[in-house]
């Protein structure tokens, strides 16, 4: 049965009363048939945008040329209240509507059967002109009408059909999925920024992304739109799944941090400088792009060993303060945590990779020692101005003599006092000066 709540049943009299008719529609009807918890309960309705704000104290003008309203209930959430409309112009990134339709019209130009299905807020009674309802007990994806006319509509439906089947288990009945193998080299005509938008939520809403992301490049939808993963192997994609949840929070810096790591698990092992490109092409923010790159540095340059050290024994602690020196203090967990993710996968696989209980220890070690240890420069007991007042070096040879100091120190950390490294400075001058190349053995 689906029972809308309280606050969405009161939107819906209200409109009644002033005679419009109005229905639950979308997500939140087919979440409630299928038994899954929904939040985000949206209504169609007769009456046009104007209407709508002329009835309601609150509202919020989302998207006023599509016919849509924004009604707050009496506890400041949001539903959105759109009027029946019907498509009359489409490029596949836009549409042209045309208000004064009916339900059953309006539902007609939904993408998929499962989310074309209406019931009445006041009444219970449920409108399933696509045989919706036998889509969600056969576990079936099915485009409303003819799927290619779907698809031209809007190419984004390719990609929403994906992430329905993978996020409900569901397979994508056949004339649909061929559909979506003819629209895919049409993809390139979304935006950047509705790909991105599209990943995330996968990523999100999909509790193994590895099998949507599968499905977009058997379907030609990966080559079209990121043609950098094409060659990407399933271990990778199957990292994103062993990718942990934020748990019982849902902080949104958790939240958004493990986006970020289950998107750039799927990059992990390429070329650093295309993952950058890539990202930035896809729109992510400056900042997330930096994060993400550094990260993928890190993992070209260090990976490999770690899974090495780690697969045959249990490091030192010298070496786990080389791996923090290279990743820095504050990405060290975020490397480790990525790390996990593709071992995790690779057992998974009956690959090798080294035991959970090794790496949960060497983990735990790992961040203790990364925020006790001299690891940066900034940690070491003498900087550059130091070395210059005791007349030791001045420009290029002063940064290579304090990197030098600072490989001494991550290898024994008693070796981080002013007196010792101010004589190791000393030592080291000379031939770094002279740039013969022997400094490191000297001191």
């Amino acid at each position: 049965m689906v029972n809308p709540p309280r606050a969405v049943r009161a939107i819906a009299e209200r409109l009644e009363a002033a005679g419009f008719e109005t229905w639950c529609v979308g997500g939140a009807v087919r979440d409630a048939l299928l038994g899954h918890p929904h939040l985000d309960w949206d209504l169609a309705t007769a009456a046009t945008p104007d209407q709508v704000q002329k009835l309601f104290r609150r509202t919020i003008p989302v998207g006023l040329d599509f016919g849509t309203v924004g009604v707050l209930d009496d506890h400041g959430v949001m539903h959105e209240v759109t009027t029946f409309r019907r498509d009359v112009q489409t490029d596949g990134r836009h549409a042209v509507v045309e208000f004064g339709a009916s339900l059953d019209d309006d539902l007609a130009r939904r993408d998929f059967t499962i989310n074309a299905i209406a019931v009445s807020p006041s009444t219970g009674e449920i409108r399933d002109p696509f045989g919706g309802r036998a889509d969600l007990e056969r576990k079936l994806v099915r485009a409303v009408g003819v799927p290619d006319e779907r698809m031209r509509e809007d190419r984004l439906r390719a990609l929403r059909a994906i992430r329905f089947a993978g996020r409900l288990g569901f397979a994508i009945e056949e004339e649909t999925w061929r559909a979506i193998e003819r629209s895919a080299p049409h993809l390139p005509r979304l935006s950047r920024e509705r790909v991105k938008q599209e990943m995330e939520k996968t990523v999100e809403q999909v509790a193994c992304p590895s099998r949507a992301l599968v499905l977009w490049r058997e379907s030609g939808a990966l080559g079209s739109l990121v043609p950098l993963l094409e060659s990407q192997d399933d271990v990778a994609f199957a990292s994103a799944d062993h990718i942990p949840s934020p748990g019982r929070t849902r902080r949104p810096e958790r939240v958004d941090a493990r986006r970020l790591r289950r998107i750039l698990s799927l990059f992990l092992g390429l070329d650093a400088a295309r993952v950058r490109t890539t990202l930035h092409d896809l729109r992510f923010s400056n900042a997330d792009v930096r994060t993400m790159a550094k990260l993928a540095e890190h993992w070209t340059a260090l990976f490999e060993s770690v899974s090495t050290a780690l697969t045959e024994s249990v490091p030192d602690d010298a070496t786990i303060r080389r791996w923090a020196a290279t990743t820095g203090r504050t990405q060290l967990a975020a490397f480790l945590r990525l790390a996990e993710a593709r071992w995790d996968a690779r057992r998974a696989r009956g690959l090798d990779a080294p035991t959970p209980a090794r790496t949960h220890s060497v983990y735990r070690r790992a961040l203790r020692i990364a925020y006790r240890d001299p690891i940066e420069l900034a940690d070491l007991a003498v900087d550059g101005e130091d070395l210059q007042r005791e007349g030791i070096a001045r420009g290029p040879a002063l940064g290579k003599i304090l990197r030098l100091l600072l490989e001494s120190v991550v290898e024994e950390p008693a070796r981080n006092t002013r007196d010792q490294l101010i004589d190791r400075a000393k030592n080291l001058a000379p031939n770094v000066e002279r740039g013969t190349g022997d400094a490191t053995r000297q001191g």
